[in-house]
């Protein structure tokens, strides 16, 4: 955390002691009380304990506000950032007789067709209907490199406020001014949107009522005093009410929740709700498509396997060149394998650039350069005059799951190239992370089954659905969630909307249509697949620091119990003085120690609850061990040797020690 943060943070901190936001937070709002009430009793009796205890008091119900405003001060700081993307554009609205009008960006309507043309900015959220063109994402998404987006396919989204880069689209408009995707996003980074998850909410439920249990406790006190021959005083009972109602995590816990959402938006992931980062955190079935996710996506030449009496040599020197002007980038992959694996060159010489290239075409599905009298191509296999030996080739890498090439030299046929699906290089590791998580992993794909195997068998997947339609994705989800379990998927189309909404977590891509976006209930700016596993690990996060830190709010109210019970009644009961163990000198020095304490622990704790408890994959025994351990114990512990080294501190006021 930086100055700058800290500072602006502490006029939202002021003005959230307002009683009506203290309400929300039932802990917080008795510490309210109990320093209002301290504050009046000061006022009427003025003494340096009196006025100290106030004083704290207050200072612990600022420290609360404190942390939620730090929180909230991050996402303010990229909302701001994001309306400066926020630009009013004139677009080129389409009339019914195809002549365009020019209107603001902002009287447009969905259903709406506009046109833009390089160097504009698209005007409002919709999905390209017509065109192709390089869009300039960099100001929502942060990466400087240009997309494409085009009309027809799962790429076909785009957003307001961003600029195309070259050609020519008609953009039909999918929402209403105000309700963009930039303006969802400001008003989910800012929290105004944000709302109490299930998790927190029985949270704030268990507090308010260990709350009211020691709430009765206390008030109980003042009775048994008196009829021991004794009276304790208000303030008194007020500041033991105060150090033993869990204030530390109903100081902190609005702060969890907000960064929980922070480090999601910091991944380039907005989250529609927090209930949904907390349900990414008790995901059991993980559906994964293979295609982008699993595997690379574009197929990449893995093998040349040359025919019977052609040299392999020869057969690279054909296949490079035959793929020099393949930009495809499995005619890409064509030349680095020739220049990994046979020393060819991967650009293209003086003397080569002397032929006449054939550029790949989906048409002819071919490639290939006539040079020095040859004619080489490269391409399908059903566009050759194939012998019996080379079909079989073919026939075999199309059963591995591989997709065969043949590049022919004329009419001589001089081998096959294998392009095959590669899987994504540490993507097992990943999977045996999930697995030590609990969490069953299921590759998604339109692969025959003998394909789908043998990749999953690769990537160490724990189950497969090959050859699967939209409708069966449903019924796969279904089947899981009937099961007792959570699912997440991810999905960039309008085919997977369905199950995008029928998931628990459901994170669509930015570059996939408006349709999967608004059935996820995640949208991954950076439109990475694999980022789903980032968002499991986020979402244990949260709720792991949630836990740890309950856990030590709980356990350092032992602490200060053991610190005011002897000092409040050492005087009645001489006896109690042996539970005096940390020695503190009077009940004065004490009791004010112990809140003082209360107050300082919620500052130092802020940056844990901002920061996250870090995740390590283990088993739910091995993660409660190491809460009871580290916060169980240390909670124990810290408020002891914290009391203990205030009250040396505290007994040097005159008049408390």
């Amino acid at each position: 955390m930086t100055t700058r943060p800290l500072l602006a943070s502490a006029p939202d901190a002021l003005r959230k002691l307002h009683p009506r936001h203290q309400l929300r937070n039932p802990v917080m709002f008795v510490v309210w009380v109990g320093s209002v009430l301290v504050t009046v009793l000061a006022i009427g009796e003025p003494s340096v304990f009196t006025i100290s205890v106030a004083a704290w008091l207050w200072l612990t119900a600022l420290f609360a506000c404190f942390a939620e405003a730090v929180a909230e001060g991050r996402g303010k700081a990229q909302a701001d950032s994001l309306r400066k993307t926020k630009t009013d554009a004139v677009a080129r609205r389409l009339r019914g007789d195809s002549t365009e009008e020019r209107v603001a960006g902002t009287d447009l309507r969905v259903g709406d067709l506009v046109v833009v043309e390089a160097g504009e900015l698209v005007p409002g959220d919709g999905d390209v209907v017509e065109g192709i063109a390089t869009v300039d994402e960099s100001a929502i998404t942060g990466e400087s490199a240009p997309v494409v987006r085009e009309s027809g396919g799962d790429r076909s989204a785009v957003t307001g406020g961003t600029t195309v880069l070259s050609d020519r689209i008609v953009v039909k408009i999918t929402a209403k001014p105000g309700e963009t995707f930039v303006d969802r996003m400001i008003a989910l980074v800012e929290g105004a949107e944000r709302q109490k998850t299930p998790n927190e909410i029985a949270l704030t439920i268990l507090l308010s009522t260990l709350t009211v249990i020691f709430l009765l406790a206390v008030v109980a006190l003042q009775p048994f005093a008196v009829y021991s021959g004794g009276e304790q005083s208000v303030i008194v009972l007020a500041a033991l009410l105060v150090c033993l109602i869990p204030t530390t995590i109903g100081a902190l816990l609005s702060a969890i929740g907000i960064a929980g959402m922070d480090r999601l938006v910091r991944r380039n992931v907005l989250a529609t709700s927090g209930k949904a980062v907390e349900a990414a955190g008790d995901i059991d079935t993980l559906l994964l498509d293979k295609t982008g996710t699993i595997t690379w996506g574009n197929r990449r030449a893995t093998e040349l396997i040359p025919a019977p009496g052609v040299d392999v040599a020869a057969l690279a020197e054909a296949a490079r060149l035959s793929s020099l002007a393949d930009g495809t980038p499995e005619g890409r992959s064509v030349v680095e394998l020739c220049a990994e694996r046979h020393g060819l060159p991967a650009t293209t010489s003086e003397a080569e650039k002397a032929g006449v290239f054939v550029p790949f075409s989906a048409q002819t599905r071919m490639s290939g350069v006539d040079i020095g009298g040859r004619s080489i191509r490269k391409g399908a296999a059903g566009g050759f005059d194939l012998a019996p030996e080379v079909r079989t080739v073919v026939d075999e890498v199309s059963e591995d799951g591989g997709t065969p090439l043949v590049v022919a030299d004329g009419d001589a046929v001089l081998g096959v190239i294998r392009l095959s699906d590669v899987v994504k290089p540490g993507i097992s590791e990943r999977f045996a992370e999930l697995r030590s998580m609990g969490i069953r992993t299921i590759m998604v794909t339109g692969d025959n089954p003998l394909t789908a195997r043998a990749i999953a068998a690769e990537a160490g997947v724990d189950d497969y659905l090959a050859e699967a339609k939209p409708e069966d994705k449903m019924a796969l989800i279904r089947q899981e969630q009937e099961g007792g379990r959570l699912v997440a998927m991810t999905g960039d189309g309008t085919n997977d909307a369905p199950a995008l909404a029928q998931a628990d977590v459901g994170v669509a891509m930015n570059t996939g249509t408006s349709a999967a976006k608004e059935a996820g209930n995640m949208v991954d700016l950076d439109s990475d697949p694999t980022k789903l596993i980032e968002i499991v690990e986020i979402g244990k996060q949260l709720l792991i620091t949630r836990g740890a830190l309950t856990t030590f709010s709980v356990a350092n109210d032992l602490a200060k119990y053991f610190a005011i019970l002897p000092a409040m009644f050492a005087a009645i009961y001489p006896q109690l003085g042996g539970l005096n163990v940390m020695g503190l000198a009077t009940p004065e020095s004490a009791i004010l120690s112990a809140v003082v304490f209360n107050a300082l622990i919620i500052v130092a704790l802020i940056p844990l609850a901002l920061r996250g408890v870090r995740y390590r994959p283990s088993s739910a025994s091995a993660l409660l061990r190491r809460n009871l351990l580290v916060y169980g114990l240390g909670g124990v512990v810290t408020p002891f040797l914290g009391i203990w080294l205030i009250d040396l501190l505290v007994r040097l006021i005159p008049g408390i020690g």
